[in-house]
């Protein structure tokens, strides 16, 4: 509970100046100084909150993002309160002056962030790595400047009426723990559905400033010469009017922004509760693209390599009943609905947003070949681990995994050891498993942890991998012609293919087959033959997975992640 005051015990230090003019009563004071605490609290833990969110969708590895923007910011902030130090003689005109930086970079570094990632991240060379570095060097100065705060708050509150320095600082931590609490839920339930990031940030930055330069102002103008008002007076206005352009033209910086991304061609630009969705191209002859957080899910470069690879060799033997994982897109339910003799495809997609676009767009829909509207076809919209742990056991003759990939945080505990038990349950005797798992050239270790812990499930694996088009090699030969061609007709590509903003991409797939007994990697002749796949083709992609074999690798466990 917040004391109302307590006299500073006698023999305390005094403070740097003397108790302040209030236009107000000291409590009424005091509680307008908490009340700012509180606010500018909220504002702090939204700044870092949005730099890791937006770290995690543009860089990746969430965790990483999180760790690097925290540990960062904490060590700023012990930088900043020994900085602010010297400001304590002027603990209203410092406060004033770091509360209108604060406002402009926080506010500002969801945008700026974004706009070196779009306009530089297909530059190469160091520029690739831009966004790191500027992730790094926003939290440092956020960190700084929430540093600073605190002994200038601790400060002004002294000046309003001195108390003991425990109960002082008891106060304070409590409005900015509260603050904080506030902040931390309003993010992603008020600003990031509501607002988006860019928004948000900005709104953010726009309350930081107006809150500061009031308390400032208003309660301590008295302790400020005429200058010093005036300097901070007009801060904060050019402050505030940076803030109120870039809010108003935040939408036409973000249609900027995704066609430096994506291309001139951007058609549905959507952010969902799980992801932002992006579909490029059209069917006026214009190459379709769908781009799920900037990675390149469905694309016209590899016709259809992937999904054929992914989907034919776990079609040989009873495919009755059949089971996707992800797969919101249509693409590997196409092409398991080539065999007449399935009676049932369950899909388990996380994002319904993903597969209504799949079942109505015109483009998509096309592409797909109108998958979602098959009677055999039942689609639900929910997280595959727990959806797995309610189905009975021996429900499936096939899974089919087409996930994100391994190396995406949030998704690496639908590789993990105890996922992979769930679906060793689920599969009918002799029912397979085939699980997409990553580029093998890029990430040889990831997609050997994941045959490690597909094997530690107790599943026996065939693996696999299929090269690209264009790429030669045993891994990039695999058309049924012979040619290496691709299909123009806008198939998918891979998970994490490349990224629109020009990262490289992977030169294969890599595939594991798995079943309770050794799977033989093969087509089912009496199948629908694929286009860009033969009996051949798959024991030249089975060899040329086995020469990247790395050996005695642990799985990867919930509470143990190796990816």
């Amino acid at each position: 509970m917040i004391e109302p005051h307590a006299p500073a015990p006698p023999g305390s230090p005094p403070s740097w100046g003397a108790p302040a003019r209030l236009p107000v009563r000291p409590a009424t004071g005091r509680f307008l100084v908490l009340s700012g605490v509180f606010v500018c609290a909220a504002c702090g833990l939204v700044y870092e909150l949005e730099l890791v969110a937006l770290a995690s969708y543009l860089i990746g590895d969430s965790v990483t993002q999180a760790s690097v923007v925290l540990s960062v910011m904490v060590f700023a902030m012990g930088l900043g309160s020994l900085a602010a130090k010297r400001l304590r003689r002027f603990a209203a005109a410092g406060f004033g002056a770091v509360e209108a930086v604060l406002a402009l970079v926080g506010g500002s570094s969801a945008m700026v962030l974004y706009a070196v990632f779009a306009w530089t991240g297909g530059w190469g060379g160091m520029w690739a790595d831009g966004p790191r570095f500027l992730l790094v060097a926003f939290s440092l100065v956020i960190g700084v400047l929430i540093g600073a705060e605190v002994p200038l708050l601790m400060e002004l509150i002294q000046r309003v009426r001195r108390q003991d320095a425990g109960g002082a600082v008891a106060d304070l931590f409590a409005a900015d723990y509260v603050g904080a609490l506030v902040g931390g839920l309003a993010f992603p339930f008020v600003l990031l559905p509501f607002l988006g990031q860019l928004t948000g940030a900005l709104v953010t930055g726009t309350v930081n400033a107006v809150v500061g330069a009031a308390l400032v102002l208003g309660l301590f103008h008295r302790d400020m010469s005429r200058r010093a008002r005036w300097l901070l007076l007009t801060a904060n206005a050019v402050v505030l009017a940076l803030l109120a352009t870039a809010t108003l033209l935040a939408d036409d910086f973000e249609r900027a922004a995704r066609h430096a991304l994506y291309g001139q061609d951007v058609r549905v630009a959507v952010r969902t509760g799980v992801q932002e969705v992006v579909l490029t191209g059209d069917t006026d002859g214009r190459p379709l693209a769908l781009f799920l957080d900037g990675r390149l899910r469905v694309g016209a470069d590899d016709g259809r390599r992937h999904h054929e690879a992914l989907v034919h060799p776990a079609m040989s033997g009873e495919r009755a009943r059949v089971l996707v994982l992800g797969g919101g897109d249509g693409l590997a339910v196409r092409e398991v609905l080539r065999h007449r003799d399935v009676r049932r495809v369950d899909v388990v997609e996380f994002d319904p947003e993903l597969t209504r676009l799949a079942r109505h767009d015109p483009g998509l829909s096309a592409l797909n070949e109108h998958a979602y509207g098959d009677s055999r076809v039942r689609v639900v919209g929910a997280d595959a681990f727990r959806r797995l742990r309610t189905t009975p056991t021996g429900t499936y003759d096939v899974v089919i995994s087409d996930l994100p990939d391994p190396g995406v945080t949030a998704g690496t505990k639908l590789y993990s050891l105890e996922f992979y038990g769930l679906l060793r349950r689920v599969l009918a005797p002799g029912g397979r498993l085939v699980v997409h798992a990553g580029p093998v050239s890029a990430r040889p270790r990831t997609f050997w942890t994941v045959d490690a812990t597909l094997r530690a499930a107790g599943l026996r694996t065939a693996p696999y991998r299929v090269g690209a088009s264009g790429t030669g090699g045993a891994a990039g030969s695999g058309d049924a012609a012979g040619t290496g061609d691709a299909v123009a007709t806008g198939d998918a590509a891979g998970p994490d293919r490349t990224t629109a903003a020009g990262g490289h991409a992977p030169r294969d797939w890599g595939f594991l087959l798995a079943a309770r007994r050794p799977p033989g990697l093969r087509l089912d002749p009496a199948a629908p033959r694929p286009r860009t796949l033969t009996n051949e083709s798959l024991a030249r992609a089975a060899r040329a997975a086995l020469r990247t074999r790395m050996a005695d690798l642990p799985p990867s466990t919930l509470v143990h992640p190796r990816y």
